[in-house]
């Protein structure tokens, strides 16, 4: 049975009792920002489930479209090498809002998966688990459906807590819940693996294949589970599962439907081997990306555009690692339209714009990708464990490799990258590219002739002739359309960069731009009183001795002004609710922003800055007016001026003075009215040195979209956490106290996995002489995990020296142990400190247990491996 007639199967059974079929929803959730794309049946039906939706139907079956591919449900190296790990996968679902409950969607379970007119599988194959305590769905399936105790498991809270089940579904830590019963095929005694809830579950034998979540509560906030007046039912079996049962294979990469993908990627990239997991990869990710694309999403830098980026570039590149140099994955869409069209159409309607997309995107990442395999395989070379920092951060840079791209060629070599390293070159090139994005005069411009005048504090726009020309650093006579230079004016309204105020933009042209029109993209100060425009010849020629209108971009400059002078109260209030110890140590203006660097010993609370925010919004709604005064240096310090940006000024100064509130020394543009400002935000403090602090605050339209984008923020977190927004900091702090008790219980889980090991790690002592000795690694124990396996192994091995380590956060943590017969010739703290001092420690405690620690996780592996020979030399 093919994998198309199974789910049309499915869809008709449930058809034929009364459901809805409901098509697949979108992979982008609407409306839901809990969701980075929609990875569950119920998804669509959420609403419906809560109550706040109600449809016209009681009853619905459908074939969900599902990604898993980002956030919490992200096993993308996984993808391609394990037997049922995918980016895309269909999730056939059957629901029930408030209509039947257990009896009805465990038998509908049972005859659609056993009965000869559906998919007849042989029922004493198919094991069942209920959550323990619900004594009815196990009463149905035992007395009513008539499944033999033995294939029957409870499952009860193996999770660490009070319903904290594999059996037992919740929606969040409040809301609908209740128990489930899932279904198990039994692949035989062939295949590896234990029935669910016993130690071999993990493996391939027993496989799920239905679950049928029962929401007969609603979990209150003390955790009291109050029966809901209407029951409903929520059903997900996996169509690649079942197809899988069905088509008597044991790996969904075997079905029908991959096949078919697998031979079609064999065939467009040349490769020779059909049984590469680099074709099950391509043969995955070409659903996940087609659908994606069909459904709006586009590649991208962030979001999910990024995720659907980062899944094309893996999937060119095991192309490229078949041996495949061109442009072959949007060949493959036909052929997914081919096998899944008729039933997701919109493959059909919209082929060529899936096409378009994956080959735009395999093209620009094409150019580079052979050139980031050479560079990337020449740094692996030479037996290297760790892929360096700076190597990892060209790739992204250069080659448009993802990191996580270059993490998983790593590992495939069983190599790591240097994260810590890629994070520095990275912040590096963001610096470099911040300075480099402003054209500095203080390089030096050979200027001999006039001074500039400014006309900016009351003129938006200027008449004024060209006096010098720069192409680059050199003096010109003229500039041509297309030439980047220094436009040098005798009178101009454009205020160069001076006190931390940012230089204006606009535009200088000729005869109203018809003969020569130059960008200004910055404006900076060739000497103190003369002024360089820079910028790029758009349209004409330019030359000295023109006559020109120098016009300021007079929306950017309003922006400045409003943030410089925003500034001048900040300061002031600063002053006011930390201290007069504040003094301004740096700053930064612009049409964005103010950056705002002053003294203070110690971080801003959230408290203080609510209170500076709201004391320069005061000041603002005074709508006191902005006055300027030019006076003696002197005269303005007996005022109680100060100098905010710390310029270096003449005898005579501009003095601001903004009602009572602040009286600087300044030389930038600013409002006429503190009123003008708008509103104020402070948008970040922190630290940039001992004893310095930084606030950056923006204000009017940047202010208020600020304030916009934390609203809709507040709103999307309380979503997420299914609160209301004065609710959200106890339902936050409510889900931290769970984290904590999840930790705790993991770290346990990890003790009991570890010291499950034992029986394992026995096999691999050595003998020596009459004792056993075994030195071995366990990646990811904790010290206490360490401690119970080396019990173990004490008891298991009788005569023994033991030495077991792990590392984790660049850390060594080490045990040793010794039986008590041989503590006479070798003692545990002895031992444990010969492999100590090899990973950078020291350690100690009784002849026969000792501890140890280290820094150098990278000689673990070597001080292990010595362990045999220091110990036969003791003995």
């Amino acid at each position: 049975m093919t994998s198309a007639e199974i789910r049309q199967k499915f869809l008709d059974f449930f058809a034929s009792k009364g459901h809805q079929i409901v098509a697949s929803s979108s992979l982008i959730p609407a409306n839901d920002p809990t969701l980075l794309f929609t990875n569950a049946g119920m998804n669509q039906f959420k609403d419906v489930f809560l109550g706040f939706d109600k449809r016209p139907y009681t009853r619905a079956t459908t074939s969900q479209k599902v990604v898993r591919a980002g956030g919490k449900h992200n096993d993308l190296e996984n993808v391609g090498y394990t037997a049922r790990h995918h980016t895309f996968f269909e999730m056939l679902g059957n629901f029930s809002f408030g209509d039947y409950f257990k009896e009805d969607a465990i038998k509908f379970a049972w005859e659609f998966l056993t009965s000869k007119e559906w998919l007849a599988l042989p029922t004493e194959k198919l094991w069942v688990t209920v959550y323990a305590e619900d004594d009815e769905a196990y009463d149905i399936w035992h007395k009513q459906v008539g499944v033999p105790a033995e294939r029957m498991i409870r499952i009860g809270d193996n999770k660490g807590a009070k319903y904290a089940s594999d059996n037992f579904w919740t929606m969040g830590d409040t809301g609908p819940c209740g128990p489930c019963t899932e279904i198990f095929f039994d692949h035989g005694a062939d295949i590896w693996g234990g029935p669910p809830g016993s130690p071999e579950e993990d493996g391939d034998r027993y496989i799920e294949i239905w679950n049928n979540v029962f929401m007969q509560f609603n979990r209150d906030e003390s955790g009291v589970l109050h029966k809901l007046p209407k029951p409903s039912v929520d059903t997900g079996m996996g169509l690649e599962r079942i197809s899988a049962v069905m088509q008597h294979v044991h790996s969904n990469y075997e079905i029908d439907l991959f096949q078919a993908l697998i031979a079609e990627a064999q065939k467009v990239t040349g490769a020779e081997d059909i049984n590469s997991p680099s074709l099950k990869v391509i043969a995955d990710h070409i659903r996940s990306c087609a659908f994606l694309v069909a459904d709006g999403a586009l590649p991208a830098n962030d979001g999910r555009g990024y995720v659907l980026r980062r899944i094309i570039r893996r999937a060119v590149r095991h192309g490229y690692k078949l041996g495949q140099k061109g442009y072959f994955f949007h060949k493959l869409v036909a052929k997914l339209t081919e096998l899944m069209g008729d039933a997701y159409p919109e493959l059909r309607q919209r082929q060529s714009q899936i096409e378009d997309a994956l080959k735009q995107e395999e093209e620009v990442f094409g150019r580079t990708l052979e050139n980031g395999m050479t560079l990337l395989e020449s740094a692996l070379e030479g037996g290297k464990k760790v892929l360096d920092g700076a190597t990892a951060f060209k790739l992204a840079d250069t080659f448009g490799f993802p990191i996580d791209l270059t993490a998983d060629v790593c590992r495939e070599r069983n190599l790591t990258v240097d994260m810590e390293g890629f994070e520095k070159a990275l912040e590096a090139q963001r610096q470099q590219s911040k300075a480099a994005g402003q054209f500095k005069m203080a390089a030096g411009l050979a200027y001999e002739g006039e001074a500039s005048s400014f006309h900016g504090y009351t003129e938006n726009s200027r008449d004024a002739k060209v006096i010098a020309l720069y192409r680059g650093s050199e003096p010109v006579q003229a500039l041509a359309a297309g030439d980047d230079g220094v436009v040098v004016l005798d009178h101009t309204p454009f205020y160069a960069e001076s006190g931390g105020q940012a230089g204006d933009t606009g535009e200088i042209s000729a005869n109203g731009g018809l003969d020569a029109l130059f960008d200004v993209t910055d404006t900076q100060k060739v000497k103190a009183d003369v002024f360089g425009h820079q910028g790029r010849l758009v349209r004409g020629a330019l030359k000295v001795g023109d006559t020109v209108a120098a016009t300021i971009d007079l929306h950017k400059r309003s922006a400045t002004a409003r943030n410089h002078s925003a500034t001048h109260l900040l300061h002031a209030a600063l002053r006011e609710v930390l201290g007069k110890h504040v003094e301004q140590k740096g700053s930064l203006v612009n049409n964005e922003r103010t950056r705002f660097d002053f003294s203070h010993p110690k971080p801003v609370t959230a408290e203080e800055l609510a209170r500076i925010e709201a004391l320069v919004n005061h000041v603002v709604m005074q709508n006191y007016s902005v006055d300027v005064a030019n006076m003696t240096y002197d005269d303005a310090i007996k005022a109680g001026a100060m100098a905010l940006f710390g310029e270096k000024y003449g005898d005579e100064v501009r003095v601001l003075k903004m009602g009572d509130f602040s009286t600087e020394l300044c030389g930038g543009t600013h409002v006429h009215r503190t009123g003008d400002i708008g509103f104020f935000k402070i948008l970040a403090e922190g630290g940039v040195a001992a004893g310095v602090r930084r606030v950056e605050a923006t204000t009017g339209e940047g202010a208020v979209a600020v304030a916009q984008n934390l609203d809709r923020e507040l709103k999307q977190a309380a979503a997420l956490v299914q609160a209301q927004p004065g609710e959200l900091i106890a339902k936050l702090e409510k889900l931290q106290d769970n984290a904590k008790s999840l930790e705790k219980e993991l770290a346990r889980l990890k003790g009991q996995l570890a010291a499950s090991k034992g029986d394992e790690l026995a096999s691999e002592a050595v003998t020596i002489g009459n004792a056993r000795v075994l030195a071995v690694e366990l990646p990811g124990a904790d010290n206490t995990a360490l401690r119970e396996t080396l019990d173990k192994l004490k008891d298991k091995l009788g005569s023994a020296a033991i030495v077991l380590g792990s590392a984790a956060d660049g850390k060594v943590t080490l045990v040793a142990g010794v039986t008590a017969d041989l503590t006479g010739k070798v003692k545990a703290g002895e031992l444990v400190n010969f492999v100590a001092q090899q990973v950078g420690g020291k350690g100690g405690g009784r002849p026969d247990m000792a501890q140890a620690g280290g820094t150098q996780p990278e000689n673990l592996a070597g001080a292990l491996a010595g362990v045999k020979d220091w110990v036969a030399g003791k003995l």
